[in-house]
């Protein structure tokens, strides 16, 4: 072998960054164990960066905007409204806009069902504010559009950790760090510069749950996120954009805690992994070339950076982005509203018990299981009526690399066959893109155990795979004639 081609890409884009924390006093309660309900503080600023992608040659299809939000989950429906927002204000369709969650659980439960509980007044304003600052964010972004060059790389950090842990002493699952269990470590990463050479982005592909910070933290909280970028943005300059990966079997090694220091040393971690892969990477347009021996006292054999042929600057121009809809039939054991209704009665009288008694112990173990019960209400009530879940997923070609954006929440092994099937091309997986619905979308080998990303899942047995062998078809039938030029 006497060149070694960082895979890599052309285009035309821009980044663009805001401040969405909600104000202190909004309601806050994401977990059932938590005891408070307003949030008291911030630890770090909630943010929302948006990339704006355009093909290099401006007939070559539609622009791509692609928003990343510090938030846990959005309700379908505020979701909708941000891209009717943005479409709006950018006349991008609608197809076009994803928008995806940092999957934080320190920022809170931002939905408008809960505006009747403490701090819950504030939610409607925020999210009615959030909508809009998100299409003025695409304009800021819009009106910087320049000639880009993408260069993609991957790197290693064991952050994350499997996190489901069979509790010998009690029979069960738990969903925790599990030291036996594996975990992916991939870091896909890449490198947006502009025509001068100037880093103006990094984007970092990890999958990995922010639940650093659990039940005891009561501030707002982009939890080992935040200090990720941080670490990047000194260091590399430019925004750094976050896409969470399948991550729905992976959480960090330490955490459900209520320290914001352990956060922030988790997100270190994974930003100074980053960094060492990026430091790596090649200048973009360029190749590195073997270029013979030098003489000096023995044969050194010499290699260096070489600009990049006509033609394969070409092929890194390439601009493909489509939509795939797959039908995931629903389990068929799914809970009804009915049963679900009588059984949160039940937990909300023995919490109202355990009050009068001051057990406090009995009651944080009332309110989470009263949690548990409203959750799935919400999420019968938003599951498309039906037998099966319609997803509707975003595939995209962008010079060498593959980029996938799909709903839900999904294990680790999607993003693994992915890349194992496409080496030596980059895949980018991004799950919680334009919905949370259905949830979890675990491996057929976890039903049965009483996992609670099983347990709450919607689709049944065997959903993961087959959307895995969907969409390996289609993105085989549209690599295969460019694999061949």
């Amino acid at each position: 072998m006497k060149v070694i081609r960082t895979p890599q890409a052309t285009c035309r884009a821009a980044i663009w960054r805001c401040d969405i924390t909600p104000p202190v006093g909004i309601y806050h309660r994401m977990w059932g164990a938590a005891l408070h309900d307003r949030a008291t503080g911030v630890h770090r600023p909630l943010e929302a960066t948006l990339l704006w992608l355009e093909p290099a040659a401006a007939t070559a299809g539609e622009p791509q905007i692609l928003l990343a939000l510090d938030h846990c989950i959005l309700d379908s429906q505020e979701l909708r409204n941000i891209r009717r927002s943005i479409m709006t204000a950018t006349k991008v369709q609608s197809e076009n806009i994803l928008v995806t969650m940092s999957h934080t659980h320190g920022a809170g439960w931002m939905s408008r069902s809960r505006s009747e509980l403490p701090g819950g007044e504030l939610l409607g304003p925020y999210l009615d504010r959030l909508a809009k600052q998100m299409a003025d964010l695409a304009c800021e972004a819009q009106d910087r559009v320049a000639s880009a060059t993408i260069v993609f790389g991957t790197g290693r950090c064991n952050l994350a950790a499997h996190r489901d842990y069979f509790d010998v002493e009690r029979g069960r699952y738990v969903c925790g760090f599990s030291p036996t269990g594996c975990a992916d470590d991939t870091l896909m990463l890449a490198r947006i510069s502009d025509a001068s050479g100037a880093n103006i982005a990094t984007i970092v592909n990890y999958a990995c749950h922010p639940t650093t910070l659990a039940w005891d933290n009561t501030l707002i909280s982009p939890d080992w996120v935040g200090a990720m970028r941080e670490v990047i943005e000194r260091t590399e300059g430019g925004l750094c954009l976050f896409l969470q990966g399948a991550s729905g079997d992976l959480g960090p090694r330490e955490g459900f805690v209520g320290d914001p220091a352990v956060a922030d040393r988790n997100g270190r971690q994974v930003g100074h992994a980053a960094l060492s892969a990026l430091a790596g990477l090649p200048p973009a347009g360029t190749e590195y070339c073997y270029t013979g021996p030098v003489n000096s006292g023995t044969a050194i054999g010499t290699w260096r950076h070489e600009p990049l042929s006509d033609e394969i600057l070409r092929r890194q121009a390439l601009w493909h982005w489509e939509e795939l809809l797959v039908e995931l039939p629903y389990r068929h054991d799914l809970p009804t509203r009915e049963q679900t209704i009588s059984e949160r009665e039940h937990w909300l009288a023995a919490e109202a018990e355990a009050r009068a008694a001051g057990d406090e112990s009995r009651i944080r173990d009332c309110r989470a299981q009263v949690e548990q019960r409203t959750r799935q209400l919400t999420r019968l009530n938003n599951l498309v009526p039906g037998r099966a879940c319609p997803l509707v997923l975003q595939l995209g070609i962008l010079g060498d690399a593959v980029w996938v954006f799909v709903p839900g929440e999904l294990y680790q092994v999607f993003q693994i066959t992915l890349r194992k099937r496409f080496a030596p091309r980059p895949v980018l997986v991004t799950t919680l893109t334009n919905d949370w619905q259905p949830g979890y979308i675990p491996p057929a080998s976890t039903y049965g155990y009483e996992i609670y990303q099983e347990v709450i899942a919607a689709t049944s047995p065997g959903s993961l795979e087959s959307l895995i062998e969907t969409i390996c078809r289609r993105l085989t039938i549209l690599l295969n004639p460019l694999d061949a030029c």
